[in-house]
């Protein structure tokens, strides 16, 4: 007796589209034909297939499992291949589901690593803030991360930054300058009391400089001229004392 494509896929709990597919991929030898052309498939071709199944759900590829060929037995090589990538995934989706504890913990956003995401949150930083803060975690390492966020932590806003916040984009001079002197002033403070703040950009996977690029970008479309202005004078008085960072 032989089966047709419809009843071989029956039988094996799969899809007529997926036996099909096994064909394409030389996975599954073609049947002989009954007179009729329509294929008949044996009982060699419904193990075969009942195999194939049976792998992939144990999380081997078609082409892994092409590799492997007609044998019954699976290398020990091939196993443990497996074996760590399972390992890494169920570590990839433990982490993803601790991730989402923290967000339905504390309606933290979606859009910080999670770390960083509660601790912005109880910051209350304003919205340009909090979009910076997005773009640095895309770009910065994750013990640059770690730093801003024991930063977040542990450092109530000063009276700068909410001026800083505040400031118009039609400042006088004379106010950029001095906000600009007391920033400079508060940052050493912070400096001091958080040395691995020194070199927040030194080493990030991109670069220092893609990142400072990347990070330069968005203050530009975030903030004012004014704001803009108090940060490059912010860096041309730290460049003047030879501060690092």
């Amino acid at each position: 007796m032989a089966w047709s494509t419809r009843e071989v896929a029956q039988l094996a709990g799969t899809t007529l589209r997926a036996v099909r597919h096994y064909h394409e991929v030389g996975l599954l030898d073609e049947p002989e034909r009954a007179a009729n052309g329509y294929k008949r498939y044996g009982v060699a071709h419904l193990v075969r297939i009942l195999r194939i199944k049976r792998l992939t759900a144990l999380g081997f590829s078609l082409s892994r499992i092409a590799d492997m060929g007609e044998a019954e037995e699976h290398s020990p090589e091939a196993l443990d291949a497996l074996d760590e990538e399972l390992a890494a995934t169920i570590e990839r989706l433990q982490r993803v589901r601790a991730e989402i504890a923290v967000l339905r913990r504390n309606g933290a956003p979606t859009d910080l690593p999670p770390e960083l995401a509660t601790v912005a949150e109880d910051a209350e930083l304003d919205s340009p803030g909090r979009a910076l803060l997005t773009v640095m975690a895309q770009v910065v390492s994750p013990s640059t991360i770690n730093a801003y966020t024991n930063l977040l932590r542990t450092e109530p806003s000063g009276p700068e930054t909410a001026e800083f916040d505040a400031l118009p984009a039609d400042a006088d001079e004379s106010t950029r300058q001095e906000l600009a002197l007391r920033l400079v002033a508060y940052g050493r403070e912070l400096r001091a009391r958080h040395p691995e703040l020194r070199e927040p950009l030194a080493s990030e996977p991109s670069g220092p400089h893609d990142a400072a690029r990347t990070i330069d970008v968005a203050i530009n479309e975030l903030y004012n001229a004014a704001q803009r202005d108090v940060l490059l004078r912010v860096r041309r008085l730290r460049a003047d004392t030879d501060e690092p960072g």
